[in-house]
């Protein structure tokens, strides 16, 4: 499944590329980074993330909860969607 990932950053952005240049993702197995996208203001980071188990996205999230905030969504590829669909209309 893929999810996008809104992460919500604290006061200092800053501290987040700083852990993850000496940690790097800290992902487990399983789930994979599939590409992401970062706010003009730094604010927020959208990530394309995806797994077939939901709790590895939980472990991920504790590695990095006390420097953001997360929201997660569940997606779908809009071709994907619309071939669904087209049966249905």
């Amino acid at each position: 499944m893929l999810f996008m990932v809104i992460e919500k950053f604290g006061r200092d952005p800053k501290a987040i590329y700083r852990r993850y240049h000496r940690k790097g993702r800290q992902m487990p197995e399983g789930l994979d980074y599939v590409d992401s996208w970062i706010s003009a203001d730094f604010g927020r980071c959208f990530q394309l993330m995806r797994c077939d188990d939901v709790t590895l996205l939980q472990q991920w999230v504790a590695e990095w909860c006390d420097l953001a905030e997360f929201e997660i969504i569940p997606v779908a590829p809009s071709g994907q969607t619309a071939a669904a669909l087209s049966e249905r209309l």
